[in-house]
């Protein structure tokens, strides 16, 4: 397959490419990796008048601490952040889920702002922001907004920036101390999109007892679906098998996906309440460990 016909851009600055869109709008579409566009392209399921190559804008990628947060350009290579220490020290759930999007040749060109914005319900990115309260930060030549990602996230494939606005980066929480994180997935094979996936984040105290706990899960919904209720039921008490066992039952309860030549939606429930407990039975045994805990201690 080929491509349909399009002008293509390539602006040398932000304020160049806030411009050509601000020109454009709708006719216009923003390159950045190009692993999600490009087969759209081919296929021709998108048509746009304009390509805007955002590769040549210095300044749009990079990663940096920034007063008790992690700040990501969106520009920046998947691979870049699943590799940096930074990231792994201070927001590991990130680093736990990028080796689940597609395989190293896409994630060496993929970037975490382009993966963002096509708004795959079932990637891993957009579950990964919303289970840390990230904050999406949107520029146009009219100025900037940040959102949370359930602002962000508005339906398939479909986010609430506007045709002018550019995503320019991603800010992320630190992790605060005791805090432990995993992400587990089913696809089908490995570099696929997950029919399910789970971003799970428990905090506990001293005495071994949750303070707080974030679900979120992929492949559910027409977004990342934030399981507040169930992970808010594990607060207040110590995180034993018995209490995952139960927050898996709420989570399956609580998810209505839809069912399709993949999987159908009762098993998607099913997933979604066993990759809840797995996922926070691994956040617990990171909580503890960080501790100088053993597991079996409580």
């Amino acid at each position: 397959m080929k491509p349909p016909r399009f002008d293509y851009l390539a602006p040398t600055s932000v304020e160049e490419a806030l411009g050509i869109l601000a020109r454009y709008g709708e006719d216009a579409k923003v390159l950045a990796g190009g692993q999600s566009l490009v087969p759209l392209l081919n296929f021709r399921l998108a048509r746009p008048a304009h390509l805007v190559d955002l590769n040549e804008i210095p300044g749009l990628d990079g990663i940096r601490g920034d007063d008790g947060r992690l700040v990501i350009g969106a520009m920046t290579r998947q691979r870049a952040v699943e590799t940096s220490a930074l990231v792994r020290a201070r927001c590991p759930l990130l680093a736990q889920a990028l080796p689940h999007v597609g395989h190293v040749q896409i994630r060496n060109r993929g970037t975490i702002g382009g993966s963002l914005a096509h708004a795959d319900p079932a990637a891993e990115l957009p579950a990964v922001v919303a289970a840390l309260d990230g904050q999406l930060v949107l520029r146009s030549s009219k100025g900037e907004r940040v959102l949370s990602a359930e602002q962000f996230f508005a339906s398939y494939f479909t986010t609430a920036a506007e045709p002018t606005e550019l995503l320019v980066e991603v800010r992320l929480p630190e992790m605060p101390p005791g805090t432990g994180t995993a992400f587990m997935e089913v696809s089908r094979r490995h570099g696929d999109f997950a029919l399910v996936a789970m971003a799970a984040a428990v905090t506990t105290d001293a005495a071994g007892v949750c303070t707080a706990s974030a679900l979120v899960a992929a492949g559910v919904g027409p977004t990342p679906v934030v399981v507040r209720e169930a992970a808010r039921a594990l607060v207040g008490q110590r995180p034993t098998a018995e209490a995952l066992e139960d927050i898996g039952r709420r989570v399956s309860a609580a998810v209505h996906p839809e069912s399709d030549l993949h999987a159908s939606s009762e098993y998607r429930k099913h997933l979604a309440g066993v990759l809840a407990t797995r996922a926070l039975a691994e956040a617990v045994q990171r909580t503890r460990r960080s501790a100088g805990h053993e597991v079996g201690d409580r």
